[in-house]
This record gives C-alpha cells, sequence and structure tokens, in this order.
C-alpha cells in the first residue's frame, strides 16, 4: 500500500494485486522502468527516520522538513522582535521605501512577524502546506518557489494598495506553498483520462481553502491572492519535470544556495541602509 501510494503520487497509476502466495503491484508497462527506479529511491531515503510519509487514503506524501520551516521562523522572529526589536523596522514593508528604492523590503519583510498570534498562524498553517509541497518538489525547490511565489505577492499588494501603507508576514509565502501543492496535478492534466478532472478539482480545493484562510478582513489579501497564484504557476511548471529529478540532491541543493544567498543578500543591505 505504502509503494502503490509513493507511485500515484509521482504520477504512476498502481493496483495493488494478491496472489494466492503474495501481495504485488500493477502498473502499465510503459510506466514499468521508472516505477522501479521511483520505488529503489523511496526505499533508499527511508531506512531509518522517514521524513516522507504517506498521508492514508489521499495518495499524498508529507515531508517533515516542513516542521524545519517553522522552526526557522520561529527562531528569526525571536531574533528580529524578542532579541533585536529595532531589526524589524529596518526589514518590514514600507511602500514608500521601497518606492524610493529600497527594493529588499520586498524579500525581508517574508521573514517577519507583527506578534506571536501571526507568527503561529503562519508557522501552523506553513508546517502543513510546506510539508506537502516539500514532498513533491524538493525540499529546496520547494522553499525557494515558495519564497519567490511570496516576493510576487508583496509586489502584488504594492501595486494594488496606493495609499502609504506597511505590511510583514510569510503569509504570501505560505500561500504559495498552497498554489505549489495545488499545481501538482498538472502533470496528469494530458496523461491520464481523468487528468483533467483532477486538476480542476484541486483548483477549486486549492481556491476554496485560499478563500477560507487568506479572505480575513484585516490580511493583506492582494499577497495572499499573488503568492497563490505565482505558487500556482510555478507548481505547473515544476511538476512538468520528472519528480525523481526535482528530489535529487543537486537540484535541491542549488535551491537551498539561491535562497541562502538572496536571505543574505537581501538582510545585509537592510542593515546597512540608513
Amino acid at each position: 500500500m505504502d509503494w502503490g501510494l509513493v507511485l500515484a503520487s509521482q504520477g504512476i497509476e498502481a493496483a495493488v494485486e494478491k496472489s494466492p502466495s503474495h501481495w504485488f503491484l500493477m502498473v502499465q508497462a510503459q510506466d514499468f522502468d521508472r516505477a522501479q527506479a521511483i520505488l529503489r529511491q523511496y526505499r533508499a531515503e527511508n531506512r531509518g527516520w522517514a521524513w516522507k510519509q504517506p498521508l492514508p487514503q489521499t495518495g499524498m506524501l508529507f515531508h517533515w522538513g516542513g516542521l524545519g520551516w517553522a522552526a526557522a521562523i520561529v527562531a528569526f522572529y525571536y531574533w528580529s522582535a524578542v532579541r533585536f526589536p529595532g531589526v524589524s523596522g529596518a526589514g518590514i514593508l514600507d511602500s514608500e521605501k521601497v518606492r524610493h528604492g529600497q527594493w529588499w523590503r520586498l524579500w525581508t519583510a517574508i521573514t517577519l512577524h507583527e506578534n506571536a498570534p501571526h507568527l503561529v498562524s503562519n508557522a501552523t498553517t506553513g508546517f502543513i502546506l510546506m510539508g506537502l509541497a516539500m514532498a513533491r518538489y524538493g525540499v529546496g525547490v520547494a522553499l525557494l518557489a515558495s519564497y519567490l511565489a511570496g516576493w510576487v505577492g508583496n509586489v502584488a499588494s504594492l501595486k494594488v494598495y496606493a495609499e502609504p501603507h506597511q505590511s510583514l508576514g510569510a503569509s504570501g509565502m505560505v500561500m504559495g506553498a498552497l498554489g505549489l501543492v495545488t499545481a501538482q496535478s498538472f502533470s496528469h492534466w494530458r496523461k491520464y483520462p481523468l487528468g483533467t478532472r483532477l486538476f480542476f478539482r484541486a483548483l477549486a480545493g486549492g481556491a476554496l481553502i485560499l478563500a477560507l484562510l487568506g479572505f480575513s478582513p484585516d490580511s493583506d489579501m492582494a499577497a495572499h491572492v499573488g503568492g497563490f497564484m505565482a505558487g500556482a504557476i510555478f507548481g505547473g511548471l515544476l511538476s512538468l519535470a520528472p519528480p525523481e529529478r526535482l528530489q535529487r540532491g543537486p537540484a535541491n541543493a542549488s535551491a537551498l544556495l539561491a535562497l541562502a544567498a538572496l536571505l543574505v543578500a537581501t538582510w545585509h543591505l537592510a542593515l546597512r541602509a540608513p
């Protein structure tokens, strides 16, 4: 059953069958070699502690790396709001300062939170959505794509709200992860008879979750919608690549290095700015 869920999460249809002596999986002949490669990788990655776990009755996998992301934003909150409270002012998205050249605030604001309830809301929701995105696209690729989607959300907020305003928070990035998860079935669209129906059901489900989580009156709805749409576009493009290629070490290491470079460079500029 676990192997069947793993194959389903990678877009391979498999049926669990039983003979008098043992259980086995039936796959299409053209998927046989790829299915074997995926299962070999799954067994190698899940020796000892299994970072990826199948979610029962969903055909999806969850990656416990989402917990690491939640811990990281909690640690950053302690640094920026408790240990050195003045840091938040250097990184918050101030629309007037961004329009006067401090473009890095569109990036640094993603790492900040106004207070503990704001932090807890994003950490708990992001833990789930990041874990689902990481399981499909790889840890580094999912984090970088979600962070880029959060930046797009902040740009959308800057364009939609003409009056001077300030904002901060990882909610645009979290909505970007929701977009990534929503679009993961895009690759099934033309491959399988039910692919189109599956994709549009996922899209409708993602839009409903966006409305439930991102449309509160006191939230930055433009950033949420922008982040979700960017994440969905990134997810659709990434889903065209074989999952095993995205989840390999080089792809994820490169994405993590790019993410670290963005964080260091933008915060370096923020802390040096007058």
